[in-house]
């Protein structure tokens, strides 16, 4: 039995943490408590050194000190500040009169305001709940199918999740050890292809089943010709130039993600004053929010330290990399079973206890396959969106739930949703199949340099020369350097 736990600890430590889970403990202290037990069981073994936890302390004042996560409370006090001083309602109602006059013109403009919000917030219940309040009932009240209208709206704010500043994405690159920018701007063209994707799907529904979404009546579009100009000018203007001080200079490198962070939340700060919304309850309410989401991420993350520690030490990173690397496949093969894993994760795990419990296992296993980690954790970052999604505990759901009418029921909302996974399902194929769609930064940084190409070439050379010396009987080093002096000549 002694011998079966010294030689099994990494898995059995990782089903504890499973079970842990799915009775229904916190992540943070289900983490924390699971490295503690277990390094105390490997101590008792023999298996670690009593040493181990003295590296417990500077961890975790790395984490405090970490400048990365500054950009989570930066952009997490943004998007509630600007959800609570209204623009929310203002984009809504103006880019509804815009699109009113299509079929599906209202969902369009759930579509589009939630592509907004997403860069400007970063929030998914924020979104969610913003747009279930104020268009649902007018979607309702005009004859939407009730299916297309909760779907529509969940569907959109779960935008927020993969639409830089997303706070997912900030998680992902600090597991990943990865610029945030770099992420960001890699996320970039993936959102806004999932956005297409949402607004085809509602236009092929108008053409296949035209009462669904019907067009608005000339009587709810109340503003025409240059008062609606006006109006859409007045509106979207602000919120873009927010977006262009927050992504564009975090894009050129003026700006870390944390100063772009701290500019967007001075920036919804001047917005709501100039909206005169701004008030000491609203400031109350969106900094008391932003500390509690704050302490839940620097929670996770310590609990995710402690197991981290214990895991490696066991040499758990040493299991999952054996057991991945031996997958048939190669990187397809990764790719496609760790896809898996994570969809159906995001059943039980939210966003982020998957990022602090998965990523920074797969994370090394991806970059030995010769991964880039930056375009994995978009990937994963897009997979993981699902994870609000999914019926019946995704997070969207729920938001969108707790604001609805009575009129609609949860199967409703239930059924709307599942057309918007299959579609972000098909969204990560698209990522693997068109790898391209990712791009950041500068090439050179993320491509072989030629100095490395050779020294790469040079390894397989020499391996070749080995495996044939072998054979021959000749010696590999007079092989390899008359090779050396035909490629000098």
């Amino acid at each position: 039995m002694m011998e079966f736990l010294i030689n099994n600890m990494a898995p059995i430590m990782f089903g504890a943490l499973v079970l842990f889970l799915l009775f229904g403990y916190p992540v943070a202290f289900a983490l924390a408590a699971n490295g503690m037990v277990f390094g105390f069981i490997g101590m008792e073994l023999g298996l670690l050194h009593p040493a181990l936890f003295q590296a417990l302390p500077e961890r975790v004042f790395g984490i405090m000190a970490n400048d990365t996560l500054l950009a989570i409370p930066f952009f997490t006090f943004m998007g509630l500040v600007l959800e609570r001083s209204g623009m929310a309602e203002d984009l809504l109602d103006t880019i509804g009169q815009l699109f009113g006059p299509m079929r599906g013109g209202l969902a369009y403009a759930v579509i589009f305001v939630g592509a907004l919000l997403a860069a400007t917030t970063g929030v998914v219940a924020a979104s969610v709940i913003s747009m279930g309040l104020i268009s649902l009932p007018i979607m309702l009240r005009y004859g939407y199918d009730k299916r297309l209208a909760s779907g529509v709206i969940a569907a959109s704010g779960t935008l927020a999740q993969i639409i830089p500043p997303s706070l997912v994405l900030i998680i992902m690159a600090d597991q990943l050890g990865k610029s945030v920018g770099d992420m960001y701007e890699g996320a970039m063209v993936p959102g806004l292809v999932l956005t297409s994707l949402y607004v085809g799907y509602v236009a092929l529904l108008t053409i296949i089943k035209p009462n669904a979404a019907p067009a608005l009546p000339l009587e709810a579009r109340s503003l025409r010709g240059a008062k609606l100009l006006v109006r859409v000018l007045t509106t979207l203007v602000p919120p873009l130039v927010l977006i262009f001080l927050v992504l564009g200079t975090i894009f050129l490198g003026i700006a870390t993600p944390t100063e772009g962070g701290a500019m967007g939340a001075a920036g919804a700060l001047i917005l709501a004053l100039m909206r005169r919304r701004l008030s000491v309850s609203l400031l109350k309410q969106a900094m008391d929010t932003t500390a509690k989401l704050s302490s839940f991420v620097v929670f996770i993350l310590v609990g995710s330290t402690v197991f981290g520690l214990v895991f490696r030490a066991v040499n758990g990173d040493l299991w999952v990399e054996h057991l991945l690397t031996s997958l048939p496949g190669g990187q397809l093969g990764f790719l496609i079973v760790v896809n898996i894993l994570v969809f159906v994760l995001a059943f039980f795990l939210d966003f982020f206890e998957l990022s602090f419990i998965i990523v920074p296992l797969l994370g090394p296993v991806a970059e030995k396959l010769g991964i880039d980690l930056i375009w994995f954790g978009v990937l994963l970052g897009v997979n993981m969106q699902t994870s609000f999604m999914h019926p019946p505990f995704g997070f969207a759901l729920f938001y969108l739930r707790s604001v609805a009418p009575a009129s609609i029921k949860t199967t409703d909302i239930y059924w709307g949703a599942v057309p918007f996974v299959c579609i972000q399902i098909i969204m990560v194929a698209l990522i693997i199949i068109f790898p391209g769609m990712i791009s950041y930064g500068d090439p050179a940084h993320h491509t072989p340099t030629q100095q490395e190409s050779e020294a790469m070439d040079l390894n397989s050379l020499m391996q070749q020369q080995e495996g044939g010396s072998a054979e021959s009987g000749e010696e590999p080093q007079n092989e390899l350097l008359k090779q050396l002096q035909q490629n000098n000549n």
